[in-house]
């Protein structure tokens, strides 16, 4: 890399005019006698590298470099000192404080020719590195706006089941899901899934459960053909590779919900009264190393009172000090705010929050809750 600006501070003019025509040659050169010109030149001039002597009498070597990185932090800083003594000190210094390079007056030509050019291809390597990384934020970026728009909206009243949902990836990606629809006149198919691991590729598994799931619409959204769905859509992933999930058919006219729950922790229903029933395992979790899986269909109850409550286990596992929040907590919760599925989710939030001490959470954290609507 050649061109660069460079910026020369020292107030021996000797010294000062031999490192400029040293350089001056390949690079566009400026040079100051003074610490605080050298300022004023550096915040229009805007150097790449700065050669700065040690000893100076307005400000040392080692203030102007903070003040030179305080107007561009990705100046390059090669100190210089003519001094004999403490000169391990200096060196220690500068390496603390980050410098480039620490060199000691007189240096050759080609040493200093050398260093230059290694500054700036530390700089261009530097340059190519954010380069890339905002490259992978902007992919990432388009990969969450497609995720997010796989989403329903949070809150949603379809055929009289009131629906709340609450979504917190912990990485730019998540590996969970929510989604609802209308099956028919007063019957309304939910489901929460939970894929292994993080970043794009879980972000892949969830897209096919999404599809699993809206393809179900020819089958009634019948829970157990949205599992073999899912089932038949993650066969060629590797085998650690898997989702757990909860898909749940709610009639609410006829007075019952119909699940199937593949290996998922969290499901359950509580009663007008507080009681609660739990949507325990009616099959095994999701993997592509698991064949000819079969999961049992199961119902339960469901008065006018009743709350449906899914969620995924960054929400149980929220850990703090070596303890988990755990399911007897979200039990006291539910019992506790049965009556809303809005002000039940936002408790739960509340609550985990101040069980970890506003720590962001260690795994996604998804909760789904429905009700009838009054």
């Amino acid at each position: 890399m050649t061109g660069a600006r460079i910026l020369v501070v020292d107030d021996e003019p000797a010294m000062l005019r031999g490192v400029e025509r040293i350089l001056d040659g390949d690079h566009d050169v400026r040079g100051s006698l003074s610490s605080l010109e050298a300022l004023s030149i550096a915040r229009e001039f805007r150097p790449h590298i700065a050669i700065i002597d040690i000893r100076m009498g307005e400000m040392d070597g080692f203030e102007l470099m903070n003040e030179l990185k305080a107007i561009d932090e990705d100046v390059q800083v090669i100190l210089m000192t003519g001094s004999v003594f403490d000169i391990d000190e200096k060196l220690s210094r500068a390496i603390r404080e980050k410098a480039f390079y620490y060199i000691s007056k007189p240096f050759d030509r080609q040493v200093l020719l050398t260093l230059v050019d290694r500054c700036l291809e530390l700089r261009a390597v530097e340059e190519a590195n954010r380069m890339h990384v905002a490259h992978l934020e902007s992919q990432l970026a388009e990969v969450r706006a497609f995720q997010d728009s796989m989403l329903p909206p949070r809150e949603a009243v379809p055929e009289g089941l009131r629906i709340c949902a609450a979504y917190q990836p912990c990485v730019e990606v998540a590996g969970d899901l929510y989604d609802y629809a209308a099956v028919e006149p007063g019957v309304v198919a939910l489901i929460i899934a939970d894929v292994a691991g993080h970043g794009a590729s879980a972000a892949m598994l969830t897209g096919i459960v999404k599809s699993a799931f809206r393809s179900s619409y020819a089958d009634g959204y019948d829970p157990l053909a949205v599992v073999r769905r899912v089932a038949e859509g993650i066969a060629a992933f590797e085998p650690h590779r898997f989702v757990t999930l909860i898909c749940a058919r709610v009639s609410v006219a006829g007075g019952f919900v119909e699940y199937v729950n593949a290996g998922h922790e969290g499901g359950l229903i509580v009663s007008d009264g507080g009681s609660i029933i739990r949507l325990e395992s009616t099959g095994p979790l999701i993997s592509p190393a698991l064949r000819e899986l079969e999961w049992e269909r199961r119902r339960s109850g469901w008065d006018p009172g009743s709350l449906l409550l899914l969620y995924t286990d960054g929400l149980s596992e929220a850990a703090e000090a070596g303890e988990v929040f755990g399911t007897k907590r979200i039990d006291a919760v539910a019992r506790a705010g049965a009556a809303d599925a809005g002000g039940l989710l936002g408790t739960l939030l509340y609550e985990v929050s101040k069980f970890t001490r506003g720590r962001p959470p260690d795994d996604d954290m998804t909760l789904l809750a429905a009700q009838s609507k009054e």
